[in-house]
């Protein structure tokens, strides 16, 4: 009987993943207390400033030059999805929006025909460790989609549907980003998503188990593309083989997967959709389907900037005592409830 685990791969930088997935990175940082800026209240010396990725002494700058984030950029021809599992995020785009958020609350913002954004990690505590945790999720657009307008929406974290599955021996708690299990759903997906699409079958979705947890993820539908990544644990049964965390499963849609979780918490990042199956034309911050448009993209972004940059630096950060809120292009302010 062949294994409904289709391939085990360790996971890199960034993670493989699967049309319709185009990237996903797991950015995990512990970052000191904050200085009167809100960067590092530490020395910076040593790393490679505007294009610091290697880790050290436990955190990264990235593109930021005083703040650790990435400052103005474009992008064109997919979607962004930003998990954000501890601390914060301030973004601020060519539109006009601007938001803060963090601790599990997820932005989606579909880029359509071309967005610049920022998105910079804010360390507001000044008398204590800023530990910082994302995904990032790029979610590719049919070609009839890559030239809608631009997007983004919040889904606050107290707002994403929960299902816990277990009993007094072990608990599996699985968030809805996108998707269901059963008869619930999770939010609604921007309207020109590949994930609004009827059939897509999109679903984005995080599991924590308990030590000793037990749970049987069900099968979805045949032709979907799905991906466990366990990124975070001690061991794990997963369909009867025994993983340590720091793998991408790819897996057989059909077949339900039993886990049994080791004797420490586990967790995991379950991705799948329907393929697209299309041409992927991709270079830096574009993806469209032929190399004609992505040399097109570079063209008009040049020309037009996508709007501009209405902010005063490429790094906007709100203020310290900032809470977490939204508002959108068309002044629209919200704020999450808890």
């Amino acid at each position: 009987m062949s294994s409904p685990l289709l391939s085990v791969k360790p996971l890199g930088m960034p993670w493989e993943t699967f049309d319709p997935f185009l990237f996903c990175v797991h950015h995990n940082d512990a970052y000191p207390s904050g200085n009167a800026q809100m960067g590092p209240n530490a020395s910076l010396a040593g790393r490679q400033i505007g294009q610091d990725f290697g880790g050290k002494e436990g955190w990264s700058m990235y593109h930021g030059e005083v703040v650790p984030g990435f400052p103005s950029h474009p992008h064109r021809g997919f979607e962004t999805i930003t998990m954000a599992r501890r601390g914060y995020i301030d973004h601020s785009d060519s539109l006009g929006a601007t938001a803060r958020f963090g601790h599990g609350d997820v932005q989606w913002m579909t880029a359509g025909k071309g967005i610049q954004h920022a998105e910079m990690f804010p360390l507001v505590h000044a008398d204590r460790g800023n530990p910082t945790e994302l995904f990032q999720i790029w979610l590719n657009l049919p070609a009839h989609d890559k030239m809608v307008d631009p997007y983004f929406t919040m889904l606050w974290a107290d707002t994403l549907p929960r299902y816990r599955f277990g009993d007094d021996r072990g608990v599996t708690e699985v968030v809805s980003i996108v998707g269901g299990l059963g008869e619930a759903r999770g939010p609604t997906p921007p309207p020109n998503s590949w994930a609004s699409k009827t059939g897509s079958d999109v679903a984005i979705m995080t599991l924590k188990m308990s030590p000793e947890a037990r749970w049987t993820l069900p099968e979805a539908p045949k032709g979907v593309n799905r991906a466990l990544y366990y990124f975070a644990g001690e061991t794990l049964t997963m369909a009867g083989r025994s993983l340590r965390p720091g793998v991408g499963v790819r897996l057989d849609p059909t077949a339900p997967i039993p886990l049994a979780n080791g004797g420490t918490e586990s967790e995991l990042l379950l991705l799948q959709g329907r393929p697209i199956r299309e041409p992927v034309a991709h270079y830096g911050p574009f993806v469209m389907n032929t190399p004609e448009e992505l040399q097109q993209a570079f063209v008009d972004y040049r020309a037009t900037r996508f709007g501009g940059w209405p902010w005063s630096r490429p790094d906007p950060v709100h203020d310290r005592l900032s809470k977490r809120f939204a508002v959108h292009a068309d002044g629209r302010r919200e704020e999450p409830e808890t």
